[in-house]
């Protein structure tokens, strides 16, 4: 299995949005930045078979933005496990239930996905992983979902994602306020 772990887009601050933290929306620039990240993926030949999201708003507008660059043959299907308020172990199980040769996009949250990450390579979930907004990585797990087992194929900024879109080969520089 290939797991792609992809955090949403930029969002509208906690403290500027009035509705409920569910159906907090990307901004324009969040927008903007999924689209340029999902056609890093595509310039990376990401071929899903299986698109996943948390149902928060952000992730799922990010989910159906990468969906419509990347995969627009499958169907953005949201997942709790992938929500606020999970745990990572719930998404590692989540994974062990899919064949193994499936290719997985996972749109979400951090703490969460950088969680899921450390569970995935190192055995245990970690804070010392963090996926930035509109980044991603990808970490590949041969046979059955096992934690410590998984083997780190890339994880990316959101600034490398957006140099794949636009054809550059060498990316410096920091990304700062993605």
């Amino acid at each position: 299995m290939d797991c792609v772990l992809i955090r949403h887009g930029i969002a509208v601050e906690p403290e500027e949005w009035e509705g409920s933290e569910e159906n907090r929306p990307l901004t324009e620039k969040g927008k903007k930045r999924a689209r340029q990240a999902a056609t890093g993926l595509a310039a990376l030949n990401c071929k899903p078979t299986h698109l996943f999201s948390s149902p928060f708003v952000r992730a799922y507008d990010t989910a159906r933005l990468i969906r419509t660059i990347v995969c627009p043959s499958l169907k953005v299907e949201t997942r709790d496990e992938l929500a606020v308020g999970s745990t990572p172990e719930q998404i590692v199980s989540f994974l062990r239930s899919l064949p193994s040769e499936s290719v997985v996009l996972c749109v979400g949250h951090e703490p969460l996905l950088g969680e899921v990450a450390g569970i995935l390579l190192c055995g245990k979930p970690t804070s010392n992983f963090s996926v930035k907004k509109a980044g991603a990585a990808l970490i590949h797990l041969s046979g059955s979902v096992k934690p410590g087992q998984g083997l780190l194929r890339w994880w990316l900024q959101p600034m490398q994602l957006r140099a794949m879109k636009k054809g550059r080969t060498k990316v410096t520089g920091s990304d700062e306020g993605s």
